[in-house]
């Protein structure tokens, strides 16, 4: 994997740093850990199945880092698989035996997600009482298996898509919505079929709440119509959303659809949930391996969660109190702290919820001598972009203000992502291959 970092004294030591967290959220380390075979004994956390007590093994799945866990997942059944089928993010594609491998849009859903979730649905759906159905979910699912309920486009869903994307909504509260829009997410899935259920999980959402990782398909939903009703109208949003998803929702308040499934029903007694790795796991690694390099480390154990800019800014905040000896650590330290932040966006501009935090951090930190901040989605891609995130200074506000680039009107208008090109102060990955929220660093030498 590429880890293309902007030129700096530090630069060493972030790759390492940053590698390490990568390498420790690997999908298929993470699902090898966690899921054995010996013979015909399949080993799923502490749960144990007879694969010969099956007629079938199918697998489906959906999420970033799904590819991985299907090459690892094909190495311990061998034989026993039968089929399957998992979604990915268009160009997260790796090469797979008998698993299907679909390429979808991101984080807008499109045609072929749509497709792809009718071929999941449909080959869910024909599975009985006998056979076992593995589900590989990782964040980025609920956009990629797009299920609409009757009388809801495709169009419709993407159009509310970006206003939920925009509105600084927290993903469980997108997710609320989402699930009661949906025939396969808010525990839909598990009550297509009559197979017995394990679904493995590499979770993007902080707290690792079943219900919320890829709007949750076989766990049960204690959300409600009206839940989801009033996040849209909390983050104003409901006015602006198409007619027919007002009315599907109204509807269901009314009980005039059914609920999703919900907490106690009888279908989740034969559903296993096994959660393999987490943003914890990245952010261990990457303080171990600063820790290494002979850095006084600090991992925080509070996710930075809230608006991007403000959460950039707070986290830079440390760097003042440390360096007016009002902390427990001297130079050279690294404090290493994980989150999703959200962004809520006015305008037209260019960024992701990444770079605006580390924007923000770099008007905090200016003139601060050899202290960086770095702010990465450990899955490669920060919103809309082609980069993981920005490594910034206390030189860069500086810098911009020579080079002719205005950083603070970039972040009122929530445009970072030129802005931070012009400096050179993006992070690139690539297609990282897992997906457990974000990393973020505060360096001093």
């Amino acid at each position: 994997m590429p880890l293309a970092l902007p030129a700096s004294s530090a630069r060493s030591i972030l790759r390492r740093v940053i590698g390490a967290g990568l390498r420790a959220a690997d999908p298929a380390h993470a699902l090898l850990n966690n899921v054995h075979r010996t013979g015909h004994r399949l080993q799923v956390g502490r749960r144990s199945y007879d694969l010969r007590s099956f007629d079938r093994v199918v697998v489906v799945g959906a999420g970033k880092a799904s590819a991985r866990m299907a090459q690892a997942l094909e190495s311990v059944l061998g034989t026993y698989l039968d089929s399957g089928l998992i979604v990915v993010k268009t160009g997260h594609r790796l090469p797979t035996k008998r698993i299907t491998v679909i390429e979808a849009g991101h984080p807008v859903p499109d045609r072929a997600g749509l497709e792809a979730a009718e071929q999941l649905r449909a080959r869910v759906g024909e599975l009985g009482a006998r056979d076992l159905l593995i589900v590989l979910l990782s964040g980025g699912a609920s956009s990629l298996i797009p299920a609409p309920v009757e009388g809801v486009s495709l169009a419709d869903k993407q159009q509310l898509t970006q206003l939920l994307l925009r509105s600084g909504a927290a993903i469980q509260e997108i997710n609320i919505v989402r699930k009661h829009l949906s025939t396969i997410k808010g525990g839909r899935l598990a009550e297509a079929t009559r197979a017995r259920i394990v679904t493995v999980i590499l979770s993007d959402v902080i707290g690792d709440e079943l219900t919320a990782i890829g709007s949750g398909p076989t766990a049960p939903d204690p959300s409600t119509y009206r839940d989801a009703i009033a996040i849209m109208k909390r983050r104003r949003i409901w006015t602006k959303a198409p007619a027919s998803i007002r009315r599907h929702l109204e509807r269901g308040e009314r009980g005039d659809v059914s609920e999703t499934p919900k907490p106690g029903a009888a279908r989740f007694r034969r559903v296993q949930h096994e959660i393999i790795g987490n943003n914890e796991m990245a952010l261990v690694a990457a303080a171990q391996a600063a820790q290494h390099a002979g850095l006084r480390t600090v991992l925080f154990s509070t996710p930075l969660v809230g608006e991007a800019a403000r959460a950039g800014k707070t986290f830079a905040s440390l760097a003042e109190r440390l360096s007016e000896g009002k902390g427990i650590v001297r130079r050279p330290y690294c404090i290493v702290a994980g989150g999703e932040t959200t962004v809520t966006v006015t305008g037209h501009g260019k960024g992701g919820r990444a770079q605006e935090f580390a924007a923000a951090a770099a008007c905090e930190i200016a003139g601060f001598q050899k202290t960086w901040i770095a702010a990465m989605g450990t899955d490669g891609t920060d919103g809309p972009t082609d980069v993981a995130g920005a490594l910034v200074s206390g030189a860069t506000l500086g810098q911009a203000k020579s080079e002719g680039v205005n950083l603070r009107r970039a972040l009122s208008q929530h445009d970072t992502y030129p802005a931070l090109h012009a400096l050179k102060s993006h992070i690139v990955t690539g297609p990282t291959g897992t997906n457990v929220n974000d990393l973020y660093l505060l360096l001093a030498l």
